[in-house]
């Protein structure tokens, strides 16, 4: 053991398939709003570990891959739509399409092609937030492995373009 004082390890994610694509609008406190566009959002998770990362104490990178690449294809090839939006407001439409206005402007859309997200405004921040909670239920949704006791800390990070993005993090208390 050494004596460096309080000893910390993280564990990074990041790979080319932990990634969507998807098209969004966000809109700004007047009520205008960025034209219908789209990104490739990359996901980068860090983890901060709590104790050793000893055999016993040992994480699957795995488990973690697949939580992400889980929500990651949910939001693949969707237009991401801010559910709780003050200048939202949805239409009637046909059983297979999802009809709304914004901002003033009307959307017709394929149903399946669209995810609305519990969010008022379609944002790097707003999407690492949501991310991370959808992540982190279907994580942990197994009970039978102390997760919570294992991690200190968790980030994830959602770049929308290259340097440019927005990380959410927490900090699990003790």
């Amino acid at each position: 053991m050494s004596d460096f004082g309080q000893q910390r390890w993280k564990i990074h994610i990041r790979k080319d398939n932990l990634k969507f694509s998807a098209a969004h609008m966000t809109v700004f406190p007047d009520g205008s709003k960025e034209g219908l566009h789209g990104h490739n959002y990359q996901v980068e998770l860090e983890v901060e570990l709590a104790g050793e990362p000893a055999l016993a104490r040992m994480l699957s990178y795995q488990s973690f891959k697949r939580a992400l690449h889980s929500v990651c294809k949910a939001w693949d090839e969707k237009v991401l739509v801010a559910g709780t939006n003050p200048w939202l407001e949805f239409l009637s439409g046909g059983e297979d399409e999802c009809a709304f206005r914004l901002c003033g402007k009307r959307y017709v859309l394929p149903a399946e092609e669209v995810a609305v997200l519990e969010v008022d405004n379609i944002t790097a921040e707003n999407l690492a937030r949501v991310f991370f909670d959808r992540f982190w239920e279907k994580l942990t949704r197994d009970q039978s492995i102390p997760w919570r006791e294992r991690i200190a800390a968790a980030s994830l990070r959602i770049e929308e373009s290259r340097g440019q993005g927005a990380t959410y993090s927490v900090c699990f208390s003790r």
